[in-house]
């Protein structure tokens, strides 16, 4: 996993022998990986095979799964083991974002879909919110597409729409880390692209992880791949390294489309 040796680019996450099980299922298997900050990483490899159990992981998810847990191993973020007592797993899934496969705006306007967040931390000050909220649509790239509707229903939008919502509200509560679960699945090509260009354009402020079926979206979007594969990390290197020149048989395979 040459991609965690080669850098001097600072770690954000690091995941240290993790072992996690559903129930007596072993899901992830000694996985040892660092997610580097202000860098896009890419987990991909055949549907079971980890990638979203790893993703929940970095942010707690998995907590509201009963008889889900990791068995032994660490995930530190910026230094802080996140399953340590002083660690409140609300507070950390508050500093790392989540966008979803499928958008998930709620049933309220463009303007309070992005408030929310900042509502439920306690933000009252209405100016603060309105510059905010802007700020987030801006830095998602639908502010000039929302600004003369942002009282209207968010399900009006498109589904491209809606999913940049979604990450603009995820990015209105100023989260270190922004984690996504395939979140161009369920959009048309247009959209994939106008998602893919936000992503790029996010690198620079926020650590993104990207789970994705779409092996040219990886090779698109990311600085790094991560191939997982029965649970274990099989290859984790630089983008234009894995996909060019990959070092472990099985990664070659499914890259070429010999299985997955």
């Amino acid at each position: 996993m040459s991609a965690n040796s080669q850098s001097t680019v600072p770690v954000a996450i690091e995941v240290k022998d993790v072992d996690f099980h559903y129930g007596k299922s072993r899901a992830l298997k000694d996985i040892n990986l660092d997610i580097h900050r202000n860098e896009i990483t890419a987990f991909i490899g055949p549907s079971g095979c980890g990638k979203s159990t790893l993703l929940r992981c970095f942010n707690r998810m998995n907590d509201l799964i009963p008889d889900a847990r990791v068995v032994k191993g660490e995930i530190r973020i910026d230094g802080v083991e996140i399953h340590s007592p002083e660690v409140d797993g609300v507070e950390l899934r508050r500093r790392i974002g989540m966008v979803f496969q499928k958008s998930n705006p709620f049933p309220r306007s463009i303007f309070e879909n992005v408030a929310y967040g900042l509502r439920i931390q306690g933000e009252k000050r209405k100016a603060v919110i309105t510059e905010k909220v802007e700020k987030a649509l801006r830095g998602a790239a639908l502010w000039n597409e929302v600004k003369d509707r942002l009282h209207e229903s968010a399900f009006g939008l498109s589904g491209g729409q809606q999913q940049r919502l979604c990450i603009a509200r995820t990015m209105a509560v100023e989260p270190a880390i922004i984690l996504m679960d395939e979140p161009c699945s369920a959009l048309d090509p247009i959209a994939t692209a106008s998602v893919e260009e936000l992503i790029l354009d996010l690198r620079s402020d926020y650590t993104i992880v990207i789970v994705t079926h779409n092996m040219q979206q990886a090779t698109r979007v990311s600085d790094r791949t991560a191939f997982f594969y029965m649970g274990e990390v099989a290859e984790y290197d630089f983008t234009s390294k894995l996909f060019s020149n990959p070092s472990n048989p099985k990664t070659e395979q499914y890259i070429t489309g010999r299985f997955g």
